[in-house]
């Protein structure tokens, strides 16, 4: 395992927990080039030097919540580059507030914040509600990514929610896309280009692990795990996959992030130092539950485009869009084969070939033959199978699950609500066919539903985004008909509304963002000027940033996964709703193909009739799988396992379906093991999305509006993919470009 275990100071008289693994003295930190300058940090951020420390209690959680301090020692953006946790109050016998080591305020006598230092107690046990049992030693540390839609996070009070759990909880602020600042002399410059976002989640990580180690914090820094939604999704999967990288400590470095340091030989030094002892420090994580991640964005256009025009039912909204889209599938197609994938198939858990076993290792490819596949625009392959075996997992595991199902509302073929004894004696196969065909309403999703968004800092987690219900009840009507081909809207609710952009970083409805836009371009009158402003942007993306880093590649996980400087997590797992609209299925599916690759425990869920940021449903939670995870892979931990399904009895209230009939999709002749073709599932996805095809918009905004933006406009062209098709095929799109339709 490669993220190896470092115990804190505050652990050496817990034997109970776990062996010394202080490094040899001194061998590091006399090679920092600035040996004072690394006092310096580490003084300033120790925690137990902070005067203004103030801890508040929350009786209701029994927690006790920092109140937010800097995570760096030269924030650019004081406001964004602070940190706050939440910490079960079990762990902590109570403040001190003078500096002798004894609780002076407690949960008892608590009436109002009060600065000081815990106390912790180590011998104090937590059982998490799925049965794990944490103390102050082992609790897993819950790093919350915000940075919706890429922007900035103004530094909050951590979540209460995980401290029943056992979890110290963490929220960080970060800079962001359209961030400024001012320099010494008055002026404004922008400072929100990428990777500032993930820069200041590592040096976050970097400071409670400091602290942890430091005995000023509970908590065990071998098992942080990285969790957020949307544009803090893809943060989550960025963390896990560039974790400890090199590449990111020169931006560390600059912000006075603890335990990054330039040495006098021109590399790096990871270590702290505690009473004249050596420490590694890691900015990496154990594990990873990121929900709609939208990354990698190197990709996002051509794969999303690739996606919608394998439905060969689609109606593009204009001819330059369903032009583009063909040019950049086929570029999608060369781009896979070119990476020379290949999965075992017993890391996948698919006979990809066939021959009636999972003992080989099968390469991945996609492949074109217009004549004997008519049905996707000629596309098939390898690749293209395990895309379809994931998808009909995921569908089989929703069947198999609906009886978790909490306060649904079943109905007959005539559309009538069923009698409570009725819905009483349904089989799961009676639950499985009426949900094929669309015959219900959804309540509550069962077993303990939480929302993906809740162990961020803030009165509202998540409020720049709207999926994911907070109230953990899945979104009405999450796919339109099956008949709706003319690209018009679904019914009002039935995705999430990304159209804010304040909120989200995306335009407003109206360009080509949204599924009705008509104009290829609100930005630009002609094509040429489209294609130079593209080209220019691009020629300046490659040539490098102050330290001659691409940020593009920076922002791309697949360029760390695996790779021989990089910490990988021990597991990962990624949610998406299979009516995504924000970002293609090929992406999330890429991302587990590198990690199992690279040996990590990956998972993808593509949850059916779940939109943007899907809640938890059908007895997961975050934290099942959080304490799951922790009993597979810590020794003497619990074994745990879901709670027993207690099927319903009594029907819901609603007074017609709202389900979408998937009957003519999906061949549920056995309800055990269902199935559909590679047509069919590019055709749920296509009428279960609501955002412009192909990309976002890859004329005024597309996926890069999300982090490569500039002081005047959230957009700068960076794909070279894009720039590469548009001068090699102008002849065929400049006439129908912003072409009347």
């Amino acid at each position: 395992m490669k993220y190896r275990r470092k115990i804190g100071r505050a652990l050496l008289a817990i034997a109970l927990f776990g062996a010394l693994f202080a490094l040899c003295a001194c061998s590091q930190s006399e090679s920092v080039s600035d040996a004072r300058a690394k006092e310096s940090i580490e003084t300033t951020l120790n925690l137990a030097n902070n005067e203004d420390q103030e801890w508040t209690y929350e009786k209701t959680a029994d927690a006790w919540i920092l109140s937010p301090v800097s995570a760096v020692a030269n924030p650019e953006l004081p406001d964004q580059q602070g940190v706050s946790v939440c910490v079960p109050g079990a762990y902590i016998t109570g403040i001190d507030t003078d500096k002798d080591g004894q609780a002076d305020v407690t949960a008892k006598t608590y009436q109002e914040a009060v600065k000081g230092a815990l106390v912790m107690d180590y011998d104090a046990k937590i059982t998490s509600t799925n049965g794990q049992v944490y103390t102050a030693a082992s609790a897993p540390a819950i790093l919350n990514t915000g940075a919706a839609g890429y922007g900035s996070s103004e530094n909050a009070a951590a979540s209460t929610v995980y401290a029943s759990e056992g979890y110290i909880n963490i929220a960080c602020g970060n800079r962001g896309k359209q961030d400024t600042a001012e320099d010494d002399d008055g002026n404004t410059y922008y400072t929100g280009d990428a990777p500032s976002c993930l820069v200041d989640q590592k040096a976050a990580a970097r400071y409670v692990k400091y602290n942890m180690l430091l005995g000023n914090l509970p908590g065990n820094v071998d098992y942080f795990v990285s969790t957020g939604g949307s544009g803090g999704g893809a943060h989550a999967a960025m963390f896990a996959a560039t974790s400890n990288n090199s590449d990111f400590y020169d931006y560390q470095i600059e912000a006075g992030a603890v335990g990054v340091y330039n040495t006098t030989d021109g590399g790096y030094s990871t270590t702290v130092t505690i009473d004249g002892t050596d420490y590694e420090l890691s900015d990496g994580a154990w594990g990873c539950v990121a929900y709609s991640a939208i990354t990698f964005l190197y990709e996002a256009d051509m794969a999303q485009a690739f996606e919608y025009y394998m439905d060969t039912s689609y109606d593009f909204n204009t001819s330059f869009q369903e032009q583009l889209a063909e040019y950049l599938s086929a570029a999608y197609m060369e781009y896979i084969n070119d990476q020379k994938l290949s999965v075992k198939e017993a890391d996948a858990g698919f006979d990809l070939n066939g021959d009636g076993d999972k003992k080989d290792t099968v390469s991945l490819t996609i492949q074109y033959d217009p004549d004997s596949h008519p049905e996707t625009n000629g596309y098939y392959g390898t690749y293209l199978d395990l895309y379809l075996a994931e998808f009909t997992e995921n569908l089989q595991w929703y069947l198999d699950h609906l009886d978790y199902a909490e306060s649904w509302t079943w109905f007959d073929e005539d559309g009538k609500a069923l009698s409570d004894k009725k819905v009483a004696s349904m089989t799961s196969e009676d639950k499985a066919e009426a949900f094929l065909e669309g015959r219900y309403a959804k309540g509550s999703s069962g077993g303990k539903a939480e929302n993906p968004t809740s162990g961020m800092g803030g009165a509202d987690d998540f409020d720049g985004l709207k999926g994911g219900a907070k109230d953990g009840k899945a979104i009405k009507g999450a796919l339109p008909d099956k008949g709706k081909k003319d690209g018009t809207l679904p019914d009002k609710g039935a995705l999430p509304d990304m159209g804010n952009k304040d909120a989200a970083g995306t335009p407003d409805s109206g360009t080509t963002q949204s599924a009705t836009g008509k104009s290829d371009s609100e930005n630009y009158s002609s094509y040429e000027e489209m294609v130079a402003a593209y080209k220019a942007d691009v020629e300046a993306i490659y040539e490098g940033d102050q330290y001659g880093k691409n940020i593009v590649s920076l922002y791309n996980p697949l360029n760390y996964i695996g790779a021989e400087e990089t910490e990988d997590p021990v597991w990962t797992r990624i949610v998406m709703g299979a009516s995504e609209g924000d970002m293609s299925m090929f992406s999330s599916l890429n991302l587990q193909i590198a990690w199992l690759n690279a040996g990590v425990n990956a998972v993808i869920e593509w949850q059916w009739d779940g939109g943007h940021v899907p809640s938890e449903i059908f007895g997961n939670s975050f934290s099942f799988y959080v304490d799951q995870m922790y009993g597979s892979y810590v020794d003497g931990a619990e074994t745990i396992t879901a709670a027993k399904a207690e099927p319903q009895t009594k029907n819901g209230t609603a007074s017609e379906p709202e389900g979408t009939d998937l009957s003519g999709w999906v061949n549920g002749d056995d309800l055990t093991s269902v199935s559909f073709s590679l047509a069919d599932a590019a055709a749920y996805r296509t009428s279960g999305a609501s955002k412009a095809i192909p990309g976002f918009d890859v004329i005024d905004y597309s996926q890069e509006d999300y982090v490569f933006g500039d002081t005047r406009e959230d957009a700068r062209h960076w794909n070279k993919f894009l720039l590469d098709i548009f001068e090699e095929y102008a002849d065929e799109l400049e006439p129908l470009f912003n072409r009347e339709t």
